[in-house]
């Protein structure tokens, strides 16, 4: 069994986004690990395992716009059924 259940992936369109700032929000705030969040001011992409998927992009959607969501379940995967 994982620790954490889904792979939250996501793009976030938004002004004046902080990489650094997002970053920090994800380790304080969330439980998860394998955290990517790499862009820039406009556009930042952000990766996550998570448990609760819903809880990232309920934050996400306050910094911008998101889109290209996935949420694909890594237990699934495991046991070679569709995520």
């Amino acid at each position: 069994m994982l620790e954490f259940k889904y792979d939250t992936q996501l793009l976030i369109e938004g002004k004046n986004l902080d990489e650094d700032a997002i970053i920090e929000h994800f380790t304080s705030n969330f439980k998860g690990d394998c955290l990517l969040a790499v862009g820039d001011e406009e556009v930042m992409k952000i990766h996550f395992h998570t448990n609760e998927p819903w809880d990232v992009l309920k934050y996400c959607s306050q910094l911008g716009e998101i889109y290209d969501i996935v949420i694909e379940d890594m237990d699934r995967q495991e046991r070679g059924l569709k995520g």
